[in-house]
């Protein structure tokens, strides 16, 4: 079987509030997207300066 995504190599672990994770979960599932999907989309939105 051949990879199409290369391999993540890196694990974060959050703690979150109940109500931000059911907040996070209610996204995920109205627009049919991963956990995973949606909180890198938010990591690259971020403006970084160097």
């Amino acid at each position: 079987m051949t990879r199409t995504k290369p391999p993540s190599n890196k694990v974060l672990t959050i703690r979150l509030p109940a109500s931000e994770l059911e907040r996070l979960e209610s996204y995920c599932i109205e627009r049919g997207r991963t956990k995973t999907d949606v909180v890198r989309e938010m990591i690259r939105r971020l403006r970084v300066s160097h």
